[in-house]
C-alpha cells in the first residue's frame, strides 16, 4: 500500500483511511463490499447512490426523461433501466450525456456520506465502479480493485441480467480494460475463486487496513 496520503489527515491524523473499492462489472463488487461491512467497516455504495439519485421523483430522474424521453420512465414512474441501457451502451454519446448527467449528483451524495461516517471508523470503504474512468475521488488513500479475467465477466453478465453475448461484450467495452485498472489498484482481490476464497482475501486486506490506519493515527497524534 504506497498510496497513504496526508492530506485527509487532521492535524490529530484522526480522518479513517478512505478506500476505493472497484472493478468492472460483474466483478463481485457488492460481495466484496459486504464482506468488509461484516468486518465492521463503513461502506458506501456509489450504485445505490446511483439508483437514490433518479428515484421517482427525483430532479435527476426528469433530467433523464427530459434528454432521453419519456419512455424511459415505466408506468410506475420508475427509471426504466433495461431501456436506458440498451440506449446508452449502443450509443458512447448517449452515455457520456447520462454520465455527464448523474456524476456529479452522485460524487455529492458520496462527499455527504463520507462526512456523516464520523472519524470513529479506521477506514471507509467507498464502492465506485467507474473509478477509473472518471478519475473521481482522487484523495483516496487505498484504491481497491477487485479483479476477473474478462471471460468470467461475460459468464456472470449473460446469466445475470439475461442479456446476449454481444450485449455484454458491449458493456464491458465501455469501461476500462482488465490492465488500466489494475495500474491504477494498490490492493488487488482476486476473485475467481470461490466466495469463500473472496471472504478470505478481503479478512486478510481489513486486518492490513486496520493495521495501517492505527499506525497513522498514532504517528498524527505524537507532538510536533
Amino acid at each position: 500500500m504506497q498510496r497513504i496520503k496526508s492530506d485527509r489527515t487532521d492535524e490529530r491524523g484522526q480522518l479513517p483511511l478512505l478506500v476505493v473499492l472497484t472493478g468492472g462489472v460483474a466483478s463481485g463488487k457488492s460481495l466484496a463490499a459486504d464482506y468488509f461491512a461484516e468486518l465492521g467497516a463503513a461502506v458506501i455504495d456509489t450504485d445505490l447512490i446511483a439508483r437514490e439519485v433518479v428515484a421517482p421523483g427525483s430532479d435527476g430522474l426528469a433530467e433523464v426523461a427530459r434528454v432521453f424521453g419519456p419512455e424511459m420512465i415505466d408506468e410506475n414512474g420508475e427509471l426504466n433501466r433495461r431501456r436506458l441501457r440498451e440506449q446508452v451502451f449502443a450509443d458512447d454519446q448517449s452515455r457520456q450525456q447520462l454520465e455527464d448527467m448523474l456524476h456529479p449528483r452522485i460524487e455529492r451524495r458520496a462527499r455527504e456520506h463520507i462526512a456523516a461516517a464520523g472519524s470513529h471508523h479506521d477506514y471507509i470503504v467507498l464502492v465506485v465502479p467507474l473509478l477509473v474512468e472518471t478519475g473521481l475521488f482522487p484523495e483516496a488513500d487505498v484504491v481497491v480493485v477487485i479483479d476477473v479475467p474478462e471471460i468470467v465477466q461475460i459468464e456472470r453478465l449473460t446469466g445475470r441480467d439475461r442479456i446476449d453475448h454481444q450485449q455484454a461484450k458491449a458493456m464491458l467495452n465501455a469501461q476500462a480494460s482488465r490492465e488500466q485498472r489494475r495500474a491504477a489498484a494498490d490492493e488487488v482481490l482476486d476473485n475467481t475463486g470461490s466466495p469463500d476464497d473472496l471472504h478470505k482475501s478481503v479478512r486478510a486486506l481489513h486486518d492490513k487496513l486496520r493495521e495501517t490506519a492505527r499506525r497513522r493515527r498514532s504517528a498524527g497524534s505524537r507532538p510536533a
